[in-house]
């Protein structure tokens, strides 16, 4: 690539060094928590990484060789990132998500030669359909399941004895020293499960990972060390991975980890205990909360009428504000929600109380980060403005009124996709532009406003362009719609609903008076909406739309066109 995507100010940091210097410095800090369990010191997470780096060295492990990690967050497989991280391999996190025959299809693709593996994934796994891995861990005890060498059998068996032997008196912070790991070096391997269905290596190199922490760091000025996050997004995607506990361990902060499914019930819980610095959320978790436990109490006969008046509206809405900054745990800089469309009703209300949240964009193979704005400056219905040390444009002729591609460059961009120039090729340009598959225009502010992505934009009957996921937020906020995919059939608009059965279950409909709402819905919705954009029919399906782990919906398996 012709550009050059070092600035000036951190070419000579070290992620390594960085790890070093974290641990060091927090050496008696509280580092990892697996919620409602163990909790590990920095100098803990030291240790147990000074005896992976052994493991490592025993087996033969080089620079560059590539370690795949597969489980649930925990403390565990915090640490065995930041020990791979730390030791120069690359790390490969897989999403516990995936399906067992794709896990197996990326171990065997990126030529891991460990992986850790937590106890629930391994019963789905075939070692046999992983001929090349030589070694298989699990998370829960760093115990080797699988040995195809025999020098990680014998280092296994022998590590506390080798580990006495190379620290015979205290491990102190003294004895952390990590070898310098290059700006420009392959750090990371993050294999994305995309709503357009195609599965991509994203090679992320060291500067990445560095430029992401650097930008949390001036974006979250108030996170200091002591504080603490809980960790409730997959940490083997990269938004929970850099915002949610790599940033944080770098900063000395204390991370809990949700190691259960993180439904709301046990979130609200956690924030609760927690009292969390820094709320970092998909769209999908808050308007859950909002639409089921805030917007009905404000929808009443009661509430309506006192919220026309004035002075009662103000406090009213102080009110909710004030209970729900303290359900979220009361001590939180900022609400950052990411990774999806945020619903527009929802954000509407959350700026109307004045709740302290934000919208950022990112991508994978940005390690995530391209826009972001604090809450205090922050547009509503934008995701932000360029990040720091990132370019964004519109490839548009009008980019303030007429869409066009967003694309971006800077250190945060990834070196490519792995195994695939012509890919890497097609989505980088040689001034290092990365174009994002996404649509959008930029006011004069440098405010973006995205519009859907460029591959489910569908073109209406004269050609002109429609984007789905502008009607699916507005059938999104009508009666009994919980979720919805606006499609193309046979030259027509067709839009598939998944309907709040639990609502209709309380009203104790019958599924003809579901379908009569549905077609209420249809017929108020096409009373808005341009000739070119009329939905033809809706129909209604039993089951929520399959998602990626940013919870966003795998379009492709719903689109027949």
């Amino acid at each position: 690539m012709g550009y050059d995507n070092r600035p000036n100010d951190f070419t000579e940091k070290s992620l390594a060094t960085m790890i070093q210097t974290s641990l060091r410095k927090n050496w008696n800090r509280e580092s990892f928590t697996d919620y409602r369990g163990a909790t590990l010191l920095y100098r803990d997470v030291a240790l147990m990484i000074a005896k992976l780096h052994i493991l490592f060295e025993e087996t033969g492990i080089r620079k560059g060789d590539r370690i795949a990690i597969c489980g649930k967050n925990s403390s565990n497989w915090a640490t065995a990132c930041l020990a791979a991280l730390s030791y120069g391999a690359v790390v490969v996190p897989i999403l516990h998500e995936f399906k067992a025959d794709n896990i197996h299809h990326i171990i065997n693709h990126c030529e891991a030669r460990l992986f850790f593996v937590g106890d629930q994934v391994w019963e789905n796994l075939n070692e046999a359909s992983m001929p090349g891995v030589e070694g298989i861990i699990v998370l829960d005890g760093f115990n080797v399941a699988i040995s195809r060498n025999e020098k990680l059998t014998q280092a296994r068996e022998r590590l506390n004895e080798l580990f006495g032997r190379r620290y015979p008196k205290d491990f102190t912070a003294n004895d952390v020293n990590y070898a310098r790991t290059e700006f420009e070096d392959l750090a990371m391997i993050n294999y994305t499960s995309g709503s357009t269905g195609f599965s991509k290596g994203v090679m992320l190199p060291y500067r990445s990972l560095i430029s992401n922490h650097l930008f949390a760091g001036k974006a979250i000025y108030s996170m200091k060390a002591g504080d603490s996050v809980i960790s409730m997004l997959p940490m083997a995607h990269m938004y929970g991975f850099s915002f949610e506990f790599f940033h944080e361990f770098l900063e000395g902060v204390h991370v809990y980890f949700l190691t259960r499914l993180p439904s709301p019930k046990i979130i609200f819980q956690a924030l609760g205990e927690v009292r969390p610095a820094l709320i970092v959320s998909v769209p999908l978790v808050i308007e859950k909360i909002i639409k089921k436990n805030i917007l009905p109490k404000l929808e009443t006969p009661s509430m309506k009428l006192m919220l026309k008046v004035p002075i009662l509206n103000d406090q009213i809405k102080k009110k909710v504000r004030d209970e729900m900054v303290e359900a979220f745990g009361g001590r939180f800089f900022e609400a950052i929600i990411g990774g999806a469309a945020f619903n527009h009703e929802v954000e509407q209300f959350l700026a109307s109380i004045h709740f302290p949240y934000t919208v950022g964009y990112g991508a994978t193979e940005c390690g995530p980060i391209i826009a972001y704005d604090g809450h205090d400056t922050f547009v509503p219905g934008s995701c932000g403005k360029a990040a720091p040390n990132m370019e964004v444009k519109i490839l548009s002729s009008d980019p303030e009124h007429v869409p066009g591609e967003i694309i971006c460059r800077g250190p945060n961009v990834m070196l490519g996709y792995y195994k695939n120039e012509k890919l890497t090729e097609e989505t980088i340009d040689k001034d290092g532009w990365m174009y994002t598959g996404d649509l959008g225009i930029m006011d004069k502010d440098g405010n973006i406003f995205i519009k859907g992505r460029s591959k489910s934009l569908i073109l209406g009957p004269s050609g002109q362009n429609i984007y789905p996921e502008e009607i699916e937020e507005s059938l999104n906020n009508m009666n009994l719609v919980n979720e919805s995919v606006v499609i193309s059939e046979n030259e027509k608009l067709v839009a598939l609903v998944y309907p709040d059965f639990d609502e209709a279950m309380r009203q104790d409909m019958t599924e003809e008076q579901i379908a009569a709402v549905m077609e209420q819905n249809r017929t108020e919705l096409n009373a808005t909406l341009p000739a070119y954009e009329q939905i033809s029919q809706i129909r209604i399906y039993h089951e929520e739309f399959e998602k990626t782990p940013k919870k966003s919906i795998k379009r492709f398996l719903y689109q027949k066109d």
